[in-house]
This record gives structure tokens, C-alpha cells and sequence, in this order.
């Protein structure tokens, strides 16, 4: 149906509503006067009463008909997304290798006899040069050896002939004690000795007592008694301060 079709229709609805309640309300106005008119008839005497005579009442009102009601839109429901797919792994099956091709053999160079002589005498003065190195080597540990066994003898010779001098010296001492009649056993007394160069003696130092200080002192009386001492064979053995050794039984 059209808006226009409409808006008439509307129109000829509120029209007839109209003229609807215009003879209700007359026809009201003329039920209340009758029945007014009716109460005064009894108490007094009937009048003429003038009723107008309308037209026929109206057909009654067209029933009104609504308006369709919008139809509610509905909403399609959500849609539903399908799992994942899981996909199966891909087994990739690693591809041989494929063989190296096997390198051509490369053609020899012809040799060159001027590079080879001169490599022969470059390795013939090498050669040489190690040899004069190692006869070199060979005759300084020659000498160091030498050198070592002198210095060895040397040293052997100068220990022994220290010794005999030492030995001369207490021997000496030992002419000269007079040591007491009860020592027991071989008791040791070492005393430090400061001489001249001409082995005259100027102190004395008991280092070492034997625990016998009748000893001890029988001792120092000798050496005192025995300055000068013998003198070293060689100038290079003599010491100022001598440390010397004495037990009785000694020889």
C-alpha cells in the first residue's frame, strides 16, 4: 500500500470518528432531556415537547486496522570456523650424494736442470753449515769437559792439601795438651782460631764445648802453647780464621 493511499485513509478515519462523537452526544443530550422532561410530566401536566428530527445515525466506524509492525531482523548466527587441519610432516628423504667427479691428472712440468743444480749446492752448503755447528758444539762440551775435570782435581788437590794442613796443626796441639785422667769416652771441641800470617795465634773461641770443661780447657792451653802454628805449603791455603776439631782418641 502507498503513502498516499494511506494518508487518505487516516483522513476518512478520523472524519467519521468525528461525526461519531457529535451524535453520541447529542443522542445523550436527548435521553437526558426526555427523562427530565419525563419526571416533570408526573408532577405536573404534560407539556408539548418539540423533538428535531436528525438524519439516520451514522454507520458505525470502520474498525481501525494497525500499522504492520516491523518484522525484527534476525541476526544469522555465528559461524561455526571448521578445526584446524593438522597436517602430516613431510618425510624428506635426504637425496645420495652424488660422487665427485675424480680430478683429471694434471700433466707434470718437464723438470728444470738449472733449478735442481742450484737446489743441490743449496742443500750441499747447508749441509756443510750443520756439519762446522756441530763440530763446534762437540769441541766446546770438549773443553767444558775438560775445564769441569781440571777444576775437580784442582779442587780435590787444594781439599787434600788443606787437610794435611790441618792435620799438621792439630797434630801439634796435640803434642803440647795435657788432658785429665778421667775423660771418658771420645768427646769433640771445636774452637775457632784467629792467626797471624806468620801462624802466631790471637784468639781463641770455644765453638763447640765437648761437655768436659777440663777438656775444653787442656785443649785451649795446647793451642795457645803451640803458636806459631805450622804455616801452608802455598800462600793460596792460608786462613786467618781456621775452625778446628779435637777428640782424644783421634790420631
Amino acid at each position: 500500500m502507498s503513502t498516499l493511499a494511506l494518508g487518505g485513509f487516516w483522513q476518512r478515519q478520523e472524519h467519521g470518528v468525528g461525526r461519531s462523537f457529535a451524535l453520541s452526544a447529542l443522542v445523550h443530550i436527548v435521553l437526558a432531556a426526555v427523562l427530565f422532561l419525563g419526571v416533570r410530566w408526573q408532577v405536573s401536566a404534560p407539556e408539548t415537547v418539540t423533538v428535531d428530527l436528525v438524519d439516520a445515525l451514522p454507520p458505525p466506524p470502520a474498525p481501525v486496522v494497525e500499522a504492520p509492525k516491523p518484522v525484527p531482523k534476525v541476526e544469522p548466527p555465528p559461524e561455526v570456523k571448521p578445526p584446524p587441519r593438522v597436517e602430516k610432516p613431510q618425510i624428506v628423504i635426504p637425496e645420495k650424494p652424488k660422487p665427485k667427479p675424480k680430478p683429471k691428472p694434471e700433466a707434470k712440468p718437464k723438470p728444470d736442470l738449472n733449478f735442481q743444480k742450484q737446489l743441490q749446492e743449496q742443500v750441499a752448503q747447508e749441509q756443510k753449515a750443520l756439519d762446522q755447528q756441530r763440530q763446534e758444539r762437540e769441541l766446546r762440551e770438549l773443553l767444558a769437559r775438560k775445564q769441569a775435570e781440571a777444576e775437580r782435581a784442582q779442587s780435590a788437590a787444594r781439599t787434600k792439601a788443606l787437610n794435611e794442613y790441618i792435620g799438621r796443626i792439630q797434630a801439634k796441639v796435640k803434642s803440647n795438651w795435657i788432658l785429665p785422667q778421667d775423660i771418658q769416652g771420645n768427646p769433640e771441641a771445636i774452637f775457632l782460631v784467629v792467626q797471624l800470617p806468620t801462624g802466631d795465634v790471637l784468639t781463641i773461641k770455644l765453638v763447640k764445648s765437648s761437655g768436659n770443661p777440663a777438656y775444653d780447657a787442656a785443649v785451649e792451653r795446647a793451642i795457645l802453647k803451640s803458636s806459631p802454628l805450622p804455616l801452608p805449603p802455598s800462600r793460596e791455603l792460608f786462613h786467618r780464621e781456621l775452625k778446628l776439631t779435637f777428640r782424644p782418641q783421634d790420631k
